[in-house]
This record gives C-alpha cells, sequence and structure tokens, in this order.
C-alpha cells in the first residue's frame, strides 16, 4: 500500500518490547503480527508511545530495521530531536533502515523565541531529509504547539506530507484543517478525539491504543460517519482512553497488551515505571469492557 493511502487509515504509534533492559525483537515480531491481524495500516516506531528518548541513536535504528524486515504496512519512524543537524541524522538513520518517512517534532527545551522560528526549523530539517516528512504537534511534551500559520507554510511543500495532532484541541486540528493544502494529511492522534475529527474531516489517525485494540480503532475509522462508530468512540475508545492517561500512553499500551497475552511483559525504561496494581486494573476492566462492545 502507498504511504499517503496507508495513513488515510489507523497507524499505530508502537511500543518498544523490553526484556530485562534489552530490546526484545521476537516480542517486536509479535507486536506487529497483532497489529497486521487487528487491521492497521501503518505503524509508527520510535515515537512517544515508542518511548524513543529512552533509546540510543543505535538501538533506535536497529528498531526501525526490526520493524521494516517485519510489517507488510508503510513504517513512519519517529526522528525527533532538538537540532537541524541531528534530526536530519535521526531522518537519514530512518531512511536507511527502510523507513518510508519520518515525524518530527517541534524543538523542546529552548523552544522558538518568534513564531518564524519554528517554521525556519522545518524548513531547513526539509531541505536535508532523505524521505517524506510529517510534522508532529504535542505541546504537552515540547512546551509549544506548532501554529496553524506554521503548519500552512509547511504544508506548501511537497515532502511535508502531513500533521499527527496529539494535543486534544479539537479547534487547533480544525483550524489546521482550514489552512492547510487538500493533500496534506491531517491526522488526529489524540485517541479521545478520533472519531470527531474524523467526522470534521480528518485524513486518518495515529492512536497509541491502536496498540492494544487495533480491530477496535480500524471498525471505528471504518464506520466514524454512522452510529456505530460514536458507539465505538463513546463506549469502548474513550473509556479505555480516560483509564490510560493518568499512567503515561507506553506503560498503559503495555499493560493491556500482557493482559491480551501479545508481549510478555510490561516493562519500561526509566524515568517511567509499570502501571501499579490499582491502575491494571483500572486498564484491565477498560479493556474488557471495550471487546466487549467491538464485539456487539
Amino acid at each position: 500500500m502507498a504511504l499517503r493511502d496507508a495513513l488515510q487509515g489507523i497507524t499505530c504509534p508502537m511500543v518498544t518490547p523490553f526484556d530485562d533492559g534489552s530490546i526484545d525483537e521476537a516480542a517486536l515480531d509479535d507486536l506487529l503480527e497483532h497489529l497486521h491481524e487487528g487491521g492497521v495500516d501503518a505503524v509508527f516506531p520510535c515515537g512517544t508511545t515508542g518511548e524513543f528518548p529512552a533509546l540510543t541513536a543505535d538501538e533506535q535504528r536497529r528498531v526501525v530495521e526490526a520493524t521494516v524486515d517485519c510489517a507488510d504496512v508503510p513504517v513512519v519512524a519517529g526522528a525527533a530531536e532538538t537540532s537541524v543537524d541531528d534530526t536530519i541524522a535521526a531522518i537519514d538513520r530512518a531512511a536507511a533502515a527502510g523507513a518510508d518517512a519520518a515525524a518530527i517534532v517541534a524543538p523542546y527545551f529552548t523552544t522558538a523565541n518568534a513564531p518564524d522560528g519554528n517554521r525556519r526549523f522545518f524548513e531547513a530539517i526539509l531541505d536535508g531529509a532523505s524521505i517524506p516528512v510529517i510534522l508532529y504537534n504535542i505541546p504537552q511534551c515540547t512546551g509549544q504547539r506548532i501554529e496553524p500559520e506554521t503548519v500552512a507554510a509547511v504544508a506548501e511543500r511537497e515532502d511535508a506530507i502531513g500533521i499527527k495532532d496529539s494535543s486534544g484541541d479539537l479547534e487547533y486540528f480544525l483550524s489546521v484543517l482550514r489552512e492547510t493544502p487538500e493533500e496534506f494529511l491531517c491526522l488526529q492522534g489524540y485517541d479521545a478525539l478520533l472519531v470527531p475529527a474524523l467526522r470534521m474531516g480528518a485524513d486518518g489517525g495515529i492512536n497509541a491504543l491502536s496498540n492494544v485494540v487495533p480491530e477496535v480503532l480500524r471498525e471505528a475509522f471504518e464506520r466514524a460517519e454512522d452510529d456505530r462508530g460514536r458507539e465505538l468512540q463513546r463506549d469502548a475508545i474513550s473509556p479505555l482512553f480516560e483509564a490510560c492517561t493518568t499512567h503515561d500512553f507506553a506503560p498503559a499500551a503495555k499493560t493491556g497488551l500482557t493482559a491480551r497475552d501479545v508481549i510478555p511483559s510490561d516493562e519500561v525504561r526509566p524515568p517511567l515505571v509499570a502501571v501499579d496494581d490499582a491502575g491494571t486494573k483500572a486498564i484491565g476492566d477498560a479493556l474488557e469492557d471495550a471487546l466487549v462492545v467491538s464485539e456487539q
């Protein structure tokens, strides 16, 4: 499936399975099989849910390579760095590993001191990028949002193919939809807004819960315009999303994946910690309810 077509569906921002501190490539293969069976259209290793800040550059390359080797769908690799040169280097590593595109964020820690700063940052990266690029708006992690006018300016370039918006701000998302060309892909990354965003014109979703319940996200995407899509969002996706939000999505997704016997361990790397017993029960209950709704 072509990259652009695949992104107009459900993309999974994959967890990175660990075993005693090391990347568990066998579990990664099992995860990819689970995602294939669940109907995802593309995968996204080394993103936020993939704990990219806890991975070395070499580990990120290995994860992308292993994903490309096993996946039968397009691969978007995380390349979230704080400098232009480091971001280009991360994109080059992803390209060499076989990724079809890379996702980049606004610089964090040192944020732009004027609106034009982020436009110049993104354009400098695009000038050196070896594969297509997706902007990734996640202000709760970067300390700043990518302003709609910045997105609109960058979207004029053919090598910038879309944006993942994980802000949870529907009005922001609608502003980006209004201000960007039709061919620029607007992808909803906040799971609780998936169906509402699709009904308002989103092209697809990049959703952490697709690790755990890919079949539910797939059906919600396909049925977004009718009552079944609304039911899945209201009664399955949103309650599970709410149960996961207080625990960070890497630990929460791994809790759900171990509950479904997809991966053997919920191990995460510092500074993250595994979900506690109360959280595990809450996520397990919400997961069970979501699966019941999906089977109705």
